[in-house]
């Protein structure tokens, strides 16, 4: 038996368009990102020689939207682009792009339109921030919808009881081959000490997927006359958001303190473990996580994954730093920072 597809489908109140789509997640390769397709069923009598239109829309939402003051709402539509799919403008074959809208098509008879969008490069993949425990309605977020609506024209504004909105995500996987293993090493000097105290950190790989553990190795040679204590490892979350400002966030998702020493004149070999999960920070307010639909459960933001030639002006970008801390008695830190993609993105 031939596996079967599932079909998600959306009918407006008044049952006037409907909208049937084969998926809902999007994947974003970075060389290409997967065209939209889908099919809206339209009801002739209920549109009453009105125009059908189907929009593909991206909205970055900063704010609740009872929060909206003076008429402003919180929400920035970053791409929108339609087509008047009923009556066609072409005939429908040429319109369909894929075997599960020919599907669909056959399925829903001939008051049935295709219809087919493509992605620009610079979109921001899906992700929301973290409510608080309080927090209701939308929240701060990169929001895709499909719409379909009937209108006299594609610029009049659609009653909701016409009108039909359909979630959907753009998201990215691991790539299958990964970079070179991260390292970094730093060198720091005391006053008072003639020599150094150098430290290197590395991890066994670049790529890590939801839950797996990051094994973290830590080389300290101690040269100065102070005595280190003390040491912790953690593991941060960084959020570049340069839609509406440059704004950068930093929260650590996963921290192990440790009672290690490393007395002046001696060394340190040894490996950390950590394991960044949403279990573990579900009481952290504005945590970058990706995309989900409806209630369903979802995990920690995944890294970001740019082409260099894409302009970063309206992207939110995902990436984790594993960084070490010591204190000695008058409390001086020493941060190393490995990469910028410990953790890339992988299947929601």
């Amino acid at each position: 038996m031939s596996p079967k597809h599932v079909i998600y489908k959306k009918l407006s109140r008044d049952k006037s368009v409907g909208v049937y789509m084969g998926k809902r997640d999007f994947v974003d390769h970075c060389e290409f990102v997967d065209p939209v397709d889908g099919v809206v069923l339209v009801d002739p009598e209920q549109v009453k020689g009105k125009k059908v239109y189907v929009m593909l829309s991206c909205t970055f939402r900063y704010g609740r939207d009872d929060m909206d003051v003076m008429g402003m709402a919180f929400r920035r539509d970053i791409f929108l682009c339609s087509r008047q799919v009923y009556p066609p403008l072409q005939d429908k074959e040429r319109s369909v792009h894929t075997k599960v809208q020919e599907k669909i098509l056959r399925k829903l008879g001939d008051n049935a339109y295709p219809f087919f969008f493509e992605f620009p490069d610079n979109l921001p993949c899906s992700v929301c921030l973290q409510p608080g425990p309080t927090d209701v309605g939308k929240h701060c977020a990169v929001e895709f919808e499909v719409k379909a609506f009937c209108a006299e024209n594609q610029d009049e504004k659609a009653q909701k009881r016409s009108s039909v909105w359909l979630a959907i995500r753009k998201i990215q996987y691991a790539p299958d081959k990964g970079g070179a293993a991260p390292s970094a090493e730093t060198t720091c000097e005391f006053i008072m000490s003639d020599k150094p105290l150098h430290m290197r950190v590395s991890l066994e790989k670049e790529t890590y997927y939801h839950g797996e553990e990051i094994n973290i190795s830590v080389d300290i040679d101690n040269s100065s006359n102070r005595n280190l204590k003390d040491l912790s490892v953690s593991v941060e979350q960084v959020t570049n958001v340069v839609l509406y400002s440059n704004d950068k966030y930093v929260k650590t998702v996963a921290y192990e303190e440790t009672t290690d020493t490393v007395p002046s004149g001696t060394s340190l070999k040894k490996v950390y473990t950590l394991c960044p999960l949403l279990d573990d920070n579900r009481d952290r307010l504005g945590l970058a996580l990706d995309g989900k639909l409806k209630h369903e459960d979802t995990n920690l933001a995944s890294s970001s994954i740019v082409k260099d030639e894409v302009l970063k002006e309206i992207l939110v970008n995902m990436s984790y730093t594993t960084d070490l801390v010591f204190e000695e008695f008058k409390r001086s830190y020493l941060k190393g920072v490995i990469g910028d993609d410990d953790e890339s993105p992988a299947e929601p």
